[in-house]
């Protein structure tokens, strides 16, 4: 099930709660499922109860034990765990079923994965200064703004209403694509960097790290093209340790960063008022390292699994949280991959950098996509007399729709994406 489906399921739930007399409220136009935040459990997690308590005149409690009871008999629903005020935290059946959809629907819709209705039929006036970094970011906006459904007309005259601050010095020097990538990687409250740092070929450079990533998937696909096999979404066979799902899987599989083997299922429900289950900007549970998604902050691109070293590698460990208290049947592959909460996040990402006029988002989002993605890329092909099996297709059909989410992503700031780096 993927995150849309989920959502669109808890959306049934409301329905057939309020068909059943249960809720009197009017249906939300979405219900929005994220990664639980910290004190929650699961999968996902929603405050869908939260919002309806008002208008239903009811305790969150009240309304989150209604909705909760409607998706245990939904199809795909493991379990629900109702904490803090009445979030609900949902524990889907499968997770390798989660990243197997959630790559199926990247590659359905390709570099426009993420694109939205949320500013349908609005036109966006920004007003901005003669200001290279004001018509830098207005540009972005413009581009972020059209991904909802929306129209950004830019105008010059007071008042002013998108003033980053400005570039202490001409960015043209370093060329198009880092020059838009430091006008639009500070937040606007931030002075930008107009400095050579931002040419390095190395890892130390945020913006060579996203499209060396990209770059290696575009490769991959083309030694795999000659290797005779092609990406198919799948399992990818790799315990939640990045182990080889085989007789020695007690033993780490050379570049892929270990992490905690412990699930993360739901266990003994948290007490109410000591969990946020998921809202606002959610820092992606116990894998939280960044404020905007999965922390697997890899210092350094890994190789291209040819033969190549890459630039470098860093192993960035997660802290897994707690294990369940009580677990019926465990999932096989219990700790979700890295990718799946960058990818999954990614429409949300994109909305609220339309909205709120913030294209760093995107960009500090980008760069955690890349960071997640660089581990996977030394696994995707065979090794030796290795032959090409269905685990190989499933992680080509993960690592090229992170590339699509990548490509996307750059072209909406205005920034090449290389098929050669």
């Amino acid at each position: 099930m993927t995150p849309a489906e989920l959502s669109r399921t808890v959306l049934d739930a409301v329905r057939r709660a309020v068909d059943a007399g249960e809720l009197s409220v009017d249906l939300p136009e979405r219900v929005t499922v994220t990664e639980p935040g910290p004190g929650g459990c699961g999968d996902f997690a929603t405050n869908v109860a939260l919002r309806l308590a008002r208008p239903a005149g009811l305790p969150p409690l009240r309304v989150a034990g209604t909705l909760r009871a409607r998706l245990l008999d939904a199809e795909g629903v493991d379990d629900v765990v109702v904490t803090g005020p009445g979030f609900l935290n949902i524990t889907l059946r499968a997770r390798d079923e989660i990243l197997t959809g959630l790559v199926r629907e990247i590659r359905e819709r390709g570099t426009e994965y993420g694109h939205g209705d949320a500013l349908a039929g609005r036109t966006v006036v920004l007003r901005v200064p003669y200001e290279v970094r004001a018509e830098v970011v207005a540009d972005a906006v413009a581009r972020l703004v059209a991904t909802q459904g929306g129209r950004a007309e830019i105008e010059h005259g007071e008042p002013v209403n998108l003033r980053p601050v400005p570039a202490p010095e001409d960015p043209a020097p370093l060329g198009p694509d880092a020059a838009r990538w430091a006008l639009l990687h500070p937040a606007p409250h931030d002075r930008p960097r107009i400095t050579a740092d931002h040419l390095v070929q190395r890892e130390i450079n945020p913006l060579f790290r996203v499209r060396y990533a990209h770059a290696r998937v575009r490769a991959l696909t083309r030694n795999a093209r000659d290797l005779g096999f092609a990406a198919e979404p799948g399992d990818l066979h790799l315990g939640s340790a990045g182990y080889a799902d085989t007789a020695d899987a007690g033993v780490p599989r050379s570049g892929v960063h270990a992490e905690s083997a412990v699930g993360s299922a739901c266990g003994v429900a948290a007490r109410p008022g000591t969990g946020n289950g998921g809202t606002g900007e959610p820092g992606y549970g116990a894998h939280a390292a960044s404020a905007v998604t999965v922390g697997s902050a890899v210092g350094a691109p890994a190789g291209s699994g040819t033969g190549d070293p890459g630039p470098g590698t860093h192993k960035a460990g997660h802290p897994g949280p707690t294990a369940p208290a009580h677990s019926a049947e465990p999932h096989p592959h219990p700790h979700p991959h890295p990718l799946q909460t960058p990818l999954t996040d990614h429409p949300r990402i994109l909305a609220t950098a339309a909205t709120d006029h913030a294209p760093d988002r995107l960009a500090r989002h980008l760069l955690t996509v890349a960071d997640a993605l660089l581990p996977l890329l030394p696994e995707v092909l065979p090794v030796g007399e290795e032959k090409p099996t269905a685990a190989h297709r499933a992680r080509l059909a993960l690592a090229e729709a992170a590339g699509a989410v990548l490509a996307g992503g750059l072209s909406l700031l205005g920034i090449d994406a290389p098929e050669h780096l």
